[in-house]
């Protein structure tokens, strides 16, 4: 198992997303002889886990199932243990696009957090590329660390304990990209451009606050940094479903002329309905997460 590569069968010391519900699932590390409580009842890894398919549905001592996922940086996302505010999969999808990420790009980021987003850049960057991420937290940058490892991923990712608004990332002219999560952004903007290459790169920092925004934009102006713009992103997600409208009478047809027997015999009630999808709007909207505001370094 690897979130960069799938897997068929669930092997001993994976990691496997357990999908409860709709809004549910929880990630496991499977090993011998041990047991995963539910509200379905328990799942005996020995027996039920290990040497089965990815995706079957398994079922737990109570009599009631689940099934086992094969994990994706989408389903860690919703199911991590959270050290820190994250980064969401909508956010996630516009970064991965607006910095231009693909297989073999060299990434640097700030801070590491709980993994959200460097678990999306690692799968979206290999098998050749490379991350850089620095967390200014021991503990957590140890956590992240030890996270990589379980998840198959470490040959991928170096993950630094340092401050990168004084000591920068540890690397020079070699970023493709660079991406800023941190308090004070526009403290770090000299230290990003010295890790992207000097052909140019694109950058991108989040901040929830506009104030932020500001002072990260003049740091980039002053820094020579070009195409400055700042995105915000909201999801709406409509329910879609199948309703039955009923078809309108409008009486007998006065142009044709019936048949005399058929005058005498009023005709039946008329309850036809047609079957259709339709989509309603959701009645509360998610509100603000945060900025995010992009700038390419000119090449040099």
């Amino acid at each position: 198992m690897s979130f960069v590569e799938y897997s068929e069968c669930i092997q001993d010391s994976d990691v496997a997303i357990i999908y409860l519900g709709h809004n549910s699932v929880m990630p496991v590390k499977v090993q011998h002889g041990a047991q995963t409580q539910t509200r379905y009842g328990v799942i005996r890894h020995s027996s039920d886990l290990i040497g089965q398919r990815y995706g079957s549905k398994v079922t737990c001592s109570k009599g009631g199932w689940v099934y086992v996922l094969h994990p994706t940086p989408e389903l860690w996302t919703v199911s991590l243990p959270h050290r820190t505010q994250i980064l969401y999969t909508t956010d996630i999808a516009t970064i991965t696009m607006m910095l231009d990420l693909k297989p073999g790009s060299i990434v640097c980021e700030s801070g590491t957090g709980s993994g959200s987003l460097s678990h999306a850049i690692l799968r979206t960057i290999a098998p050749t590329g490379h991350l850089h991420t620095v967390e200014f937290h021991k503990q957590r940058s140890e956590k992240a660390a030890e996270e990589f490892s379980e998840h198959r991923v470490s040959h991928l990712v170096t993950v630094r304990n340092q401050d990168v608004c004084k000591d920068g990332f540890g690397v020079t002219g070699v970023a493709d990209a660079v991406f800023l999560d941190i308090p004070s952004p526009w403290e770090a903007v000299g230290h990003a451009k010295a890790a992207l290459k000097k052909h140019g790169g694109r950058l991108c920092s989040f901040s929830p606050c506009i104030e932020q925004v500001q002072r990260t934009a003049e740091a980039l102006t002053d820094h020579g940094f070009e195409e400055i713009n700042t995105l915000e992103v909201l999801l709406r997600v409509h329910d879609v479903r199948t309703v039955s409208l009923p078809l309108p009478d409008y009486g007998p047809d006065c142009s044709a002329h019936p048949e005399p027997d058929a005058m005498e015999t009023p005709p039946p009630p008329s309850h036809a309905s047609i079957s259709m999808k339709t989509t309603t709007p959701p009645r509360e909207l998610p509100g603000h997460t945060g900025y995010l505001i992009f700038a390419t370094k000119p090449r040099t």
